[in-house]
């Protein structure tokens, strides 16, 4: 003799407990992808866009197409760099700096 599914199923009292339990692991499975994928690429791009503030003549920076010079000239106006690359000078967006290699020696202050 077998016994239809319904039959199995329990009173829909204890069904509240199943349901808190599920929800318990929703939070969890949500606060995991927080810790482990959304809070640290937040603070990296805080990162990146902290060294993008600070760049100035004379450092030397890699662009994310894989170009390799050294800043000339910072137009803070229209958000835009002139770096010196071997012997051509180009226009960049600031966006595009992916690192700066090494950082322009600042003078002493007397």
């Amino acid at each position: 003799m077998r016994l239809p599914i319904f039959a199995m199923i329990g009173s829909g009292q204890q069904s509240g407990g199943a349901i808190s339990v599920f929800i318990l692991q929703i939070a969890a499975f949500i606060a995991i992808f927080y810790f482990i994928l959304i809070r640290p690429q937040r603070q990296q791009a805080k990162r990146h866009e902290e060294m993008l503030k600070q760049v100035k003549r004379g450092d030397e920076i890699v662009t994310s197409g894989g170009i390799v010079g050294e800043v000339v000239h910072v137009n803070v106006k229209d958000n835009r760099l002139t770096i010196k690359s071997g012997e051509a000078k180009l226009v960049i967006e600031r966006d595009r700096i992916a690192k700066v290699v090494t950082r322009a020696e600042e003078p002493a202050a007397p």
